[in-house]
């Protein structure tokens, strides 16, 4: 099993930037993928970002050129470097970590993101 702690959301004007981090503890395999996804009321959960152990990234394109994605492997840490925050960026962001061997998802708790001024 895999847990995960979020951290770093908040409430920011726009135009501003926020930090996201999450850390996964527990049953973790060296081939991992971690991610970000969105989910604002109403809407579905959406993917943002994702890295894999090997730093291979993809990213939505509402949010390619402001935000990024990088992670710490020894601390099995993934984070969310979002720049030039815009209300449509509004939601509840999810950390999600997939196991390589088993493809099993894991999810953290969420961090609300809230761009509004």
């Amino acid at each position: 099993q895999v847990q995960l702690v979020e951290s770093g959301g908040g409430l920011v004007q726009p135009g501003g930037s926020l930090r996201l981090s999450c850390a996964a503890s527990g049953r973790i395999t060296s081939i991992n993928v971690m991610g970000w996804y969105r989910q604002a009321p109403g809407k579905q959960r959406e993917l943002v970002a994702t890295i894999t152990n090997g730093g291979r990234t993809d990213y939505a394109d509402s949010v390619k050129g402001r935000f990024a994605i990088s992670r710490e492997n020894l601390k099995n840490t993934v984070y969310l470097q979002m720049n030039g925050l815009k209300p449509e960026d509004t939601a509840a962001y999810y950390c999600k970590y997939q196991n390589g061997i088993h493809r099993l998802d894991y999810w953290g708790r969420g961090t609300q993101v809230t761009v509004s001024s």
